[in-house]
């Protein structure tokens, strides 16, 4: 589809460029008629875009975080779900009702899964409860919990976060300043909830820590965060980096200059239409909305990179979902064609299209080897659990090994002879798939995991009223 628009040679690029949602070629025709007119008034150009997909030229530096991430990202799911436990635990037979929480679909078994990770989680059993729902059964039940090193590496990472509460609640602060209700659902907010850095309990820690704050509403869609108070000093828009060329003499350019990443080449009329897109003057996302600028304006979109950079400047690694930022869309004032608008501007944005969701990366948050600029301290945590995970790994393949070469007779991983409820149990000799686990990047902390056995669920939900987490009335007392 080809959109023709008509406008003069000293401005050709407009805000008609806009009107295509991935433009991507332009085409300029002069008439017979305006060459022979060539010397006198500027005449009028007649404009074809095209409204082809732009290409995405690919930056490995940036999408390896992608897949770093998605080689832990059942061990994040599993250990979210032990440790939102009394004891940190769980049955096997209960586990096997999360498995679309964990991503985890058959003929692959949970405990394969469980296997592949011998330094974050380790096996154990215990005696059935005594309640009517087992009268007939008798003996011991699987469970699962964490290691020693990896419950460590995750009380650091709670004692962080409950250590950096004032900040995270100034950052959750300007996020809900860029709503034009100052408010926000929390089903949303949970999305971005492991991006931003909160932890899973922040619905009952931000307010009971910050009542002057937050305030939890109810609304027609659900419940709500608000935004009882805020500080006028945070409604401050990212500063513009320092732009570093490398030039001998520090001199005004003689030519206007676009600031892309290493190995990025766009079409001219693309490149000038983001050098016109850049003189205009910067609008703070916080001071104004969507109403006070004409619809597809430059104006408009200006204002919507501005607050697409504001929020991808409070994540911890600088990227999040770009499904993510749709679910805001109404309440941020963000385009429909949210993607379209990402996708034009490579000078700040850059989408990586590993996984099965589209992921997006704030560009300058990023140096050109794409390394993050500004490392946040949870980080320093993931890569020690990384480092564990590579250590499993490592500690996995010598066994194989040694059992080929017979060195092994019989491997600690084949539980043959423990009785568990997951029947679809296969601990294969397999390569364990660290490399490509996943396809996709899923960072959802909340999944409802009603079932037809509502009461099983309740036993092992509310460890504080069942009988089955403790023996006596003892906190410190060992499970039973």
């Amino acid at each position: 589809m080809l959109l023709s628009v008509s406008c003069q040679s000293d401005n050709f690029l407009s805000s008609s460029f806009l009107q295509s949602s991935n433009p991507s070629f332009i085409s300029l025709k002069r008439t017979k008629k305006s060459f022979q007119n060539i010397y006198n008034k500027p005449q009028s150009l007649s404009l074809s875009i095209s409204c082809s997909s732009l290409k995405i030229v690919r930056s490995p530096s940036l999408d390896k975080h992608v897949v770093k991430q998605n080689k832990i990202r059942f061990v994040q799911k599993l250990k979210t779900l032990l440790l939102s436990k009394p004891k940190h635990f769980l049955p096997i037979h209960i586990l096997a009702k999360c498995r679309a929480y964990l991503c985890i679909h058959k003929p692959r078994s949970i405990l394969s899964m469980i296997y592949r990770y011998p330094t974050i989680f380790e096996l154990f059993t215990i005696p059935m409860p005594p309640t009517p729902f087992n009268a007939t059964k008798s003996g011991y039940q699987l469970c699962v919990r964490l290691t020693p090193a990896a419950k460590s590496l995750a009380m650091q990472e709670l004692n962080l976060k409950s250590a950096m509460s004032g900040f995270l609640a100034n950052k959750l602060q300007k996020l809900l300043m860029l709503s034009s209700h100052r408010r926000l659902l929390l089903s949303k907010i949970v999305h971005l909830g492991p991006h931003l850095g909160l932890s899973p309990n922040f619905q009952s820690r931000l307010c009971n820590d910050h009542p002057d704050k937050f305030k939890i509403v109810g609304t027609s869609y659900g419940m709500a965060l608000e935004l009882v108070h805020w500080d006028p000093e945070l409604a401050v828009p990212l500063k513009s980096p320092p732009v570093n060329r490398g030039l001998i003499v520090d001199r005004p350019l003689k030519f206007k200059q676009l600031n892309l990443r290493k190995g990025l080449n766009l079409k001219r009329r693309h490149r000038d239409f983001l050098m016109k897109f850049n003189e205009l003057p910067d609008i703070c996302p916080y001071n104004t909305s969507l109403d006070d600028f004409p619809k597809s304006s430059l104006e408009a979109e200006k204002r919507a990179c501005g607050v697409v950079r504001e929020v991808l400047g409070m994540m911890v690694e600088k990227r999040t979902l770009i499904d993510h930022l749709t679910h805001f869309r109404k309440e941020f004032g963000l385009p429909n064609k949210l993607r379209a608008m990402i996708v034009r501007h490579p000078e700040l944005f850059y989408v990586s299209l590993k996984g099965m969701r589209d992921s997006v990366f704030l560009v300058e948050g990023f140096d050109d080897k794409g390394v993050l600029l500004e490392k946040d301290e949870s980080l320093v945590i993931r890569d020690q659990l990384m480092a564990l995970v590579a250590e499993g790994k490592r500690i996995r393949r010598e066994k194989r090994k040694a059992r080929i070469n017979g060195t092994i007779l019989d491997d600690c991983d084949n539980n043959d002879n423990v009785e568990v409820e997951d029947g679809d149990y296969d601990n294969g000799d397999y390569d364990d798939g660290f490399e490509n686990l996943f396809d996709s990047e899923d960072s959802d902390l909340e999944y409802d995991f009603h079932d037809d056995d509502n009461e099983s669920s309740m036993l092992y939900a509310n460890g504080g009223n069942a009988v089955f987490w403790t023996g006596d009335d003892n906190g410190d007392s060992e499970p039973w």
